[in-house]
């Protein structure tokens, strides 16, 4: 087990690990309940603590899911959650935070994402965002699926400094945000969140992966996750709905990618040379 997680630093001068847990699409059937609340409560046992949620998983389900796991022990946990932009007003986000608080059973979120721009102005969102902050119901705030263009529009609003981190889709095969939003984002310290880094598993059984995954004697999925957090600002928070799952992930804190593993990974799996749109799943 690693002695200490790898962590970033947030603009505010937290300290945030490079490696959490998902919880997209949990949530949504009964049955597996008990599992995906074991599977969180194990990596808060390895000392994975930061948790990321949301109003739209589930319709709440997932936030549920959360509040069972870390029953009893919130004061370890940095609970993530997002706002939809249908409830990004003024009204909208003050009713979301407040049903997000009573489903999660906590009386703070540690860091609050819009999850991603709609059409309420954004300077609207982030007074909101800024109202919570100063009342305690959330220590942060974020934004998610927002591009360059996106972050330079929110750097020129009154508090929109005070911005955290953008969560986005990144991965081997999403390189797109290396262009240039992972570049804006490092010069101003503003970490990079990438969710679903495997891919939703489907880089779990990419063969571009096996050569680098043999000499680590590791899976295909850590070899694809160690990548990502290799990367400098970049926090990775995948789902995993089983402890063994936990586990694996667990472990790819472990590896360490080589600069012929890295230009293997950049040969088999090219980056960007031009502007992509930002990618969403």
């Amino acid at each position: 087990m690693p002695s200490t997680i790898r962590t970033t630093t947030l603009p505010s001068g937290e300290a945030i690990q490079v490696l959490g847990q998902g919880t997209w699409k949990m949530g949504e059937d009964s049955r597996r309940r008990a599992d995906e609340v074991n599977a969180l409560k194990l990596g808060l046992d390895l000392g994975l603590t930061l948790i990321d949620t949301a109003e739209m998983y589930a319709s709440g389900g997932a936030e549920e899911v959360v509040a069972q796991a870390i029953a009893g022990r919130r004061a370890e946990v940095f609970v993530v959650s997002k706002v939809l932009p249908s409830n990004a007003s003024r009204a909208g986000v003050q009713r979301a935070c407040e049903n997000s608080l009573k489903r999660l059973r906590t009386d703070r979120i540690d860091l609050y994402l819009l999850h991603w721009p709609g059409s309420v102005p954004l300077a609207e969102t982030v007074e909101a965002f800024e109202a919570l902050r100063r009342a305690g119901k959330i220590r942060h705030w974020g934004v998610s699926n927002f591009d360059t263009e996106d972050m330079e529009d929110l750097a020129g609003l009154p508090d929109g400094g005070n911005v955290q981190t953008n969560q986005v889709l990144y991965n081997l095969v999403r390189r797109g945000p290396e262009f240039d939003l992972a570049p804006w984002s490092r010069k101003r310290g503003i970490p990079l969140m990438a969710y679903s880094p495997v891919e939703q598993g489907a880089l779990a059984r990419n063969t571009g992966l096996d050569a680098v995954a043999a000499r680590h004697n590791a899976t295909a999925a850590q070899i694809a996750l160690a990548w990502v957090m290799h990367q400098d600002g970049i926090i990775a928070i995948p789902k995993a709905s089983s402890q063994e799952h936990v586990r694996q992930n667990f472990a790819a804190l472990d590896i360490k990618l080589t600069a012929g593993d890295l230009a293997d990974l950049d040969r088999a799996f090219p980056p960007p040379t031009r502007k992509r749109g930002l990618e969403m799943i």
